[in-house]
């Protein structure tokens, strides 16, 4: 059974990477498992690509082509009722990017999350007033209205409440380039407030930041992502740009992710360093 914090984008992903290999088990390829079972090649293709949820019979008869047994069924029905389940970004769907709620329902139970951010301070770690100033930021290029904005801003909050204080954290480990310390979203009252919560962020047990200085010979020229690890399902890295996002599922691509970003942070300073660095850059965000 799944935890409590279990995600039901998590177990739509898993309940069609299970029938993708249980399918390739008996040998058969899509179309021909899709000819029969009566369905459209599309059909299977879009359940084991978790963009199409199978109901109770297309498990059924699925597991008799299969030749599943009784407990792998069984655990199929769990995942399709968990997969039903709502998850509490759903909420803010109208006004968050489809790509950015798939995001949202991963992290949910994700692990260990590695963060680069070379230009702002991470999500996770923002203020509202400094989130507020971010997104209205680039209200005038993404076309936000006034509500979107207002709703982005309490789907940032929510997340970092859901995310930083689950009873079972995951791993969070950031690395910010010191540009983000600088680069001025608001007022000053409203940097500097930043960095403090940015102090108090990075002194939780679960929680790693540091500042790769600008100094430093920066090892990997990439803009931000954000790398995710489960329990029981694929690493997949998170790439956000101006309109749109996506994701890196190849493990081999997702590998190099990961390296790059220990790259990054074995040049970065340690965490003292960072809040003695952060320290300053709160108390020059007074004047």
């Amino acid at each position: 059974m799944p935890s409590q914090q279990g995600s039901p984008t998590v177990r739509r992903l898993r309940l069609g990477q299970e029938l993708r290999l249980l399918r390739e088990r008996q040998k058969l390829t899509g179309a021909k498992a899709a000819r029969e079972l009566g369905w459209s090649p599309s059909k299977v293709s879009r359940i084991e690509a978790a963009k199409t949820m199978p109901g109770a019979d297309d498990i059924k008869a699925m597991g008799k082509l299969y030749r599943i047994d009784g407990d792998k069924l069984d655990e199929l029905f769990g995942l399709l009722r968990d997969a039903d389940q709502r998850g509490w970004w759903e909420d803010y769907e109208d006004s968050l990017p489809e790509e950015y709620t798939k995001f949202l329902g991963l992290e949910a139970e994700a692990t260990f999350q590695r963060n680069w951010e070379p230009q702002i301070v991470p999500g996770l770690l923002q203020t509202e007033d400094y989130a507020r100033e971010v997104i209205l930021a680039t209200r005038g290029i993404a076309l936000i209205t006034h509500s979107g904005v207002r709703s982005r801003v309490e789907a940032r909050i929510d997340r970092q409440q859901r995310v930083l204080r689950r009873s079972d954290p995951a791993v969070l480990r950031f690395v910010l380039d010191e540009a983000a310390l600088m680069r001025r979203f608001g007022e000053p009252s409203v940097m500097r407030a930043q960095m403090e919560h940015l102090l108090e962020v990075s002194l939780q047990p679960h929680v790693s930041v540091r500042v790769l200085t600008l100094d430093s010979l920066h090892p990997v020229n990439t803009g931000a992502f954000i790398h995710l690890k489960f329990a029981a399902f694929d690493d997949v890295v998170y790439l956000e740009q101006l309109y749109t996002a996506h994701f890196v599922e190849d493990l081999e691509r997702v590998a190099g992710y990961e390296t790059a970003f220990e790259h990054i942070r074995s040049e970065a300073l340690d965490e003292g360093e960072s809040r003695v660095l952060i320290q300053r850059k709160a108390m020059l965000w007074r004047g």
